[in-house]
C-alpha cells in the first residue's frame, strides 16, 4: 500500500495520521491562499469546527503550519515548508487585499530581520502588507 504526501508529511512531523488530520492536511495543501477556520469549514463539510480546530492546534504544536493574522479578526493557517522546526526563518512576508480580503503568500520575500535590545527573542513575527491585489485593482480602474 502506497503512503500517501499527507501520511509522509504526518510522520515526518511525529504526528499519527488520522482520517481528519489528512482531510485538514489535503485541504491546506491544495489552497493557494492561506485559509481560516471558517474556510476550512466551509470545504470539509464532513468535519464540524472543533475537530478542525483541533487537529490545527496540533498541527500549530509539531510545525506542520503556522498561524498569520491579517487584521480580518481571524487566524489564516498555511503549511510551515521547513522539513524540521517551523521557525522564524521559515515566516515570509504576506499581502492582505482589502477588497476581494484574500491573504497572499510571497514565499521568495523573506522577512527583514530585526535587532532586537538584548534579552529579546521573537517567537514569531507576523510582516502584513495592506493593500489591493492586481485582481481587485482591474476592477476599480
Amino acid at each position: 500500500m502506497e503512503i500517501s504526501r499527507e501520511e509522509t508529511l504526518l510522520n515526518k512531523k511525529g504526528v499519527r495520521a488520522t482520517a481528519n488530520r489528512i482531510l485538514v492536511l489535503r485541504t491546506l495543501l491544495s489552497s493557494e491562499y492561506p485559509m481560516s477556520l471558517s474556510g476550512l469549514e466551509a470545504k470539509l463539510e464532513t468535519l464540524d469546527k472543533s475537530s478542525i480546530f483541533r487537529v490545527l492546534t496540533l498541527f500549530l504544536e509539531h510545525g506542520i503550519v503556522h498561524a498569520i493574522e491579517d487584521g480580518s479578526g481571524s487566524l489564516k493557517y498555511e503549511i510551515c515548508s521547513s522539513d524540521g522546526e517551523c521557525s522564524i526563518s521559515d515566516m515570509h512576508v504576506h499581502f492582505h487585499c482589502d477588497s476581494c480580503h484574500r491573504t497572499y503568500c510571497f514565499e521568495d520575500t523573506n522577512i527583514p530581520l530585526v535587532n532586537l535590545p538584548e534579552g529579546f527573542a521573537p517567537h514569531s513575527i507576523n510582516y502584513m502588507i495592506k493593500g489591493e491585489c492586481p485582481e481587485c485593482r482591474e476592477k476599480h480602474t
